[in-house]
């Protein structure tokens, strides 16, 4: 009865990779840049899992980009630091004791991380942040808000450079002022402007949630850039959902082909969406 049921098993998997040839060729050589949320990084497990997933993509064609977050894990650094912040309208003000505490999470611990387990797992990652070979330049958001930017530009040259020697970018969200400042960026944004400017085929951000839901909450596994508008105005798409939307809508103005919101803690999220038929989370295409 086991062998038979390891028969079984191995057929099953060798029925889905089969299943999956038409997306490994639809895949082959595109863009795919992900969007890992500090709260969807998980356990070590679960990373070590997400670092498989995004080798085994590049190895069957993907040029993957890793956009990163780090929010808990600032805020714990912060707190050992015992640094305290403002708050303005619920939105914490960056002054420079903060944004140095920022760099070093974000660009040391955090982005090490992720660099390591891609390694660990067989892949050539290199960590970077937007500071680096002038990636992004950006604009201070809001002066209340101290040392927050906004992108507005974004050189794509060093991660085309990484895709022809077959390493894999971890980007770290922090941008270079016009005066040489550093600004820390909203992490969607950062993965928003980076797939617009690189014309990716796939954005895909994930998170904690399984996607945008509707009024009864179910999740809708595809809409479109005027569903998304509609459902933002009456109210449905709300609360921390709406900088992810909106990052996606802009993602879609600047040519990429579509955005998906999906949960980052689900099992092998990444390969669910692109090499399956019924995909992961929410598809966001503009018409």
């Amino acid at each position: 009865m086991k062998k038979q049921n390891m028969n079984r098993d191995w057929i099953a998997t060798a029925r889905t990779l089969s299943e999956a040839l038409p997306y490994l060729q639809r895949y082959d050589n595109s863009i795919v840049v992900i969007k890992l949320g500090g709260h969807a990084m998980g356990s070590d497990e679960g990373m070590e899992m997400f670092a498989r997933d995004v080798v085994l993509m590049q190895m069957v064609g993907v040029n993957p980009v890793i956009v990163h977050g780090g929010g808990p894990m600032i805020n714990a650094m912060l707190d050992k630091l015992d640094i305290r912040s403002e708050f303005v309208n619920g939105k914490r003000v960056t002054d420079q004791a903060t944004v140095e505490v920022v760099e070093m999470v974000l660009s040391g611990t955090v982005n090490k991380r992720i660099v390591q387990a891609i390694n660990a797992q067989g892949g050539k990652a290199v960590g970077l942040s937007g500071k680096d070979a002038n990636l992004v330049v950006c604009d201070q958001t809001n002066p209340d808000l101290g040392f927050v930017g906004s992108p507005n530009r974004v050189d794509p040259a060093i991660l085309h450079t990484l895709f022809e020697s077959n390493t894999i970018p971890v980007i770290a969200p922090l941008g270079a002022g016009r005066e040489g400042e550093t600004f820390n960026i909203n992490g969607d944004t950062m993965a928003g402007a980076i797939a617009g400017a690189l014309s990716a085929d796939r954005l895909l951000l994930l998170t904690d949630v399984s996607g945008v839901k509707n009024k009864g909450g179910e999740v809708l596994t595809e809409m479109t850039a005027q569903q998304i508008r509609d459902m933002t105005d009456e109210g449905t798409i709300a609360g921390g959902m709406i900088p992810k939307t909106e990052t996606a809508l802009h993602a879609l103005e600047q040519g990429v082909r579509a955005v998906v919101i999906l949960d980052g803690r689900a099992p092998n999220a990444c390969l669910l969406e692109l090499y399956t038929e019924h995909g992961a989370g929410s598809l966001i295409r503009l018409t």
